[in-house]
């Protein structure tokens, strides 16, 4: 089937439509190709399908710097320029607005504001994890490619970390070399990497059972020089399995991030935004949006290690910060101490059962995917809150929220902020400012 790409869908594919006018998302092709393309499956409302062949392209296709764009998962718009990815996310959160949130085009044009983003199109993630497989008598790093079930053994990342350009290649090829000697039963491998610290951490993530410590940490060491190498062990089954301990096995047992004027620091599974630069403009837009004053009480939910919690104890007089995930909230106490700072309530606890009280001025939520729960939104609306943050990574999930705080009649959004923290992806994050109605 001969198909043109008529716009980019929030996720890998992009969308085209039959002559009959159904709805085709296309793999391997980009907004603005012709393309000769394979139906793969079907459904009464919509179709699935690969490209086969690439017959006009795109205006908008360059080159990427990465061998495997469209093999690898990592980065499904390598191809795409960056300024077609930028107004493509935008347009991925106004059609969500409208479609989910029931948002108006004129109240749409009035809050969505331009898309922020940074310089750095590559090079700009702090992390990356290594997927590892068995083949036989050898083990096998590499990256998840398009099809989650398939490794892709790379020397490098494009994506990762430009000032370790060869981390990746000398940790394969450690692990890869103790693998030989016995079966390390590596989960995966998580690498961190500052450029600003120069910092980096490997973490291997292993279920719990006997392990050569040293000898993996002495081999480590002698390949890439980690400032720290920690094993991550767990338990229970891989659909549930949990977090037992972080093990040190050599340097400083976590990784250390500057971000603003702080200095973090941040164990292995614990999460911090993969682009450290971007999630600044988040912190700027938070913080313009809530303007602590020094009389303000804060309420900080969904805090992780402190990247709100932090700046927003600087210029209020008081923050709860609350964070369900055991490693977060001891890395958010461990950044709360090393600040300096005795104006933060770190609590640990789920958002709604540890909701520290409605005597609060100002308010950041920067919850998982899935969103707020409805009963997060009425307690955030029984506060004495002026102004509401929500940072989302969702565009679905928070045009559903944004919908739930307006039919509540308390807060209503003045300001919805695009950023592009990932860029040749689909995912962008928003800031909304939300101010009581």
């Amino acid at each position: 089937m001969k198909l043109t790409i008529e716009r980019m869908a929030y996720g890998p594919d992009a969308i085209a439509r039959t002559p009959e006018g159904k709805t085709v998302f296309v793999s391997g092709a980009i907004a603005g190709d012709v393309v000769e393309a394979r139906i793969e499956s079907e459904t009464p409302g919509y179709a699935r399908a690969r490209t086969e062949r690439l017959l006009e392209p795109s205006p908008d296709r360059v080159d990427a710097p990465c061998p495997y764009a469209g093999v690898c998962g990592g980065c499904p718009w390598g191809a795409l320029a960056r300024p077609a990815q930028l107004a493509a996310k935008e347009e991925n959160l106004r059609s969500s607005l409208a479609r989910i949130g029931h948002f108006s085009a004129e109240d749409i044009e009035r809050l969505v504001q331009p898309i922020r983003s940074t310089r750095d199109a590559w090079g700009y993630r702090n992390k990356v994890e290594l997927a590892v497989e068995r083949r036989g008598n050898r083990m096998v790093l590499g990256m998840h490619g398009t099809d989650p079930s398939q490794i892709i053994k790379v020397d490098r990342c494009p994506l990762f970390e430009r000032a370790f350009p060869k981390a990746l290649k000398g940790i394969a090829g450690a692990l890869s070399y103790l693998a030989n000697s016995r079966d390390l039963a590596l989960e995966r491998v998580g690498v961190r990497a500052s450029r600003r610290t120069r910092a980096l951490e490997v973490a291997l993530w292993t279920p719990t059972g006997g392990f050569p410590r040293a000898h993996v940490a002495r081999v480590l060491e002698d390949a890439v020089h980690p400032t720290s190498v920690v094993r991550v062990l767990t338990k229970g089954d891989r659909a549930a399995r949990r977090v037992v301990r972080n093990e040190l096995l050599a340097g400083q047992g976590s990784w250390d991030e500057q971000i603003g004027h702080e200095r973090m620091r941040v164990s292995a599974p614990s999460f911090f935004q993969v682009n450290t630069a971007a999630a600044e403009i988040l912190i700027d837009l938070v913080m313009e949006a809530l303007n602590p004053g020094e009389d303000d009480a804060a309420c900080d939910l969904y805090c992780g290690a402190g990247t709100f919690t932090l700046p927003l104890a600087r210029r209020s007089a008081w923050v709860s910060a609350v964070e369900s995930y055991g490693p977060a909230v001891r890395d958010l106490r461990r950044n709360i101490e090393r600040a300096g700072l005795d104006n933060v309530e770190a609590i640990g606890g789920d958002a709604v059962r540890e909701f520290p009280g409605d005597d609060i001025d100002v308010l950041v939520v920067d919850p998982p995917r899935a969103g707020l729960a409805a009963e997060a939104i009425d307690l955030i609306g029984g506060t004495a809150a002026r102004d509401v943050a929500y940072v989302s990574c969702d565009p679905a999930t928070l045009a559903r929220d944004l919908e739930r705080f307006r039919r509540a009649g308390v807060f209503e959004p003045v300001s919805i902020t695009p950023v592009d923290l990932f860029p040749q992806t689909f995912h962008c994050e928003t800031v909304v400012h939300l101010t009581r109605c």
